[in-house]
């Protein structure tokens, strides 16, 4: 099972590990509720380096981007990032992903670390004699500052000014004495923040020294239960759970990110055809009036008790302190009404159907 740089710090703090996409990565520090709302009301931090990074350059390096991905590459300006697609001949999701323009002819793409041979094979398969790839996923660190205190706890550590760099824009800078961190904000959690990319032998100091930092700000070490919990208040997908090859863009509420009007990309035209025909199923979320959290393989159902979808994703939210969870619904079988019920196979909890996010993250800040 392979380790992240900061492998040996998680196991001295007394992390819960697990394994994640072949890694082995901390589960939890603490409790999961306890890690959740430390990044709602002021910030935890995560080691996400199990995720993989593509360099793309080259005068080919556009071309290839805007062919495999849905959204529209040559939109983003250098300085920025950009959340997208890659999808099959299908129209089915190969991976979400987000892609920086690091200088007018070169790209950095994040992708899941369950898909990193995956996608690195399909990028081989496609790209050009004029781009050049590099897998640099061994030689980066990722580490994720996140909550409304992020920008007091990093402020310290760096000479740039955090307030300028908006949300998916990013600089490279100094940040604790370590040369050229790309600080970039985002995050997979709703509640603000950077994501730092660092060389692999700098991990554990940036690690360290975000942690004494912090200390006097609330700052909580954070681990995948939490990051799974504070995604799903937010209603963000999870690949491999919500989304896969099998579920389109117009499916799984990312059509935002598909942009019909760029130059021709890989999936186009099925999605094209599905988009006129009509989706069948979308995915939704929903909450529960019942104690009893949805998992993975439990159904859904209209009020007549006719299956009308799946579950996909779910979890009980500390913020609410209600069941929440995710899943595909054929909405021609539900009608007019947002009540669903969900199914364990041998008993129906009643919920309703909400829009996405489930939380107002602002409420919760400190």
């Amino acid at each position: 099972m392979k380790k992240t740089p900061l492998y040996d710090n998680h196991v001295r703090q007394g992390a819960k590990m697990t394994d994640f996409s072949g890694y082995e990565m901390p589960m939890q520090f603490s409790r999961i509720q306890e890690e959740h709302m430390a990044v709602r009301t002021h910030a935890g931090v995560f080691d996400v380096s199990h995720m993989g990074e593509f360099i793309v350059e080259g005068t080919g390096a556009l071309p290839l981007l805007e062919r495999l991905t849905t959204n529209n590459v040559a939109d983003l300006k250098v300085g920025r990032a950009q959340y997208t697609l890659m999808t099959n001949p299908g129209g089915g999701i190969i991976d979400d992903l987000i892609i920086y323009r690091l200088e007018e002819e070169q790209y950095m793409l994040v992708v899941n670390a369950g898909n990193i041979e995956k996608d690195w094979n399909w990028i081989i398969e496609n790209k050009s004699y004029t781009s050049v790839t590099r897998n640099i996923s061994a030689e980066t660190g990722l580490i994720a500052l996140q909550g409304p205190r992020s920008i007091e706890i990093l402020q310290p550590l760096t000479s740039v000014d955090l307030k300028t760099i908006s949300s998916y824009h990013f600089k490279r800078d100094i940040v604790a004495q370590i040369d050229d961190i790309l600080i970039s904000a985002t995050g997979y959690t709703g509640s603000g923040g950077f994501e730092l990319y660092v060389p692999h032998e700098h991990a554990v100091d940036l690690w360290e020294a975000i942690l004494q930092s912090g200390e006097p700000h609330g700052l909580k070490r954070a681990g995948l239960g939490a990051r799974n919990t504070l995604r799903l208040e937010m209603g963000y997908c999870l690949y491999g759970q919500d989304i896969d090859e099998q579920t389109t863009p117009w499916e799984a509420g990312l059509g935002w990110i598909t942009k019909m009007n760029k130059p021709s990309f890989v999936g186009q035209e099925k999605l094209a055809k599905q988009k006129s025909k009509g989706v069948v199923e979308r995915l939704k979320c929903f909450e529960l009036n019942d104690k009893r959290v949805p998992r993975s393989g439990y159904t859904i159902h209209n009020m007549g008790q006719k299956k009308i979808g799946d579950v996909r994703s779910g979890t009980f939210s500390p913020c609410l302190q209600k069941p929440i969870g995710m899943g595909y619904i054929r909405s021609n079988l539900l009608g007019d009404s947002n009540q669903v019920l969900i199914s364990n196979g041998k008993k129906y909890f009643e919920g309703n159907i909400v829009k996405p996010p489930f939380v107002n993250v602002k409420d919760y800040v400190s």
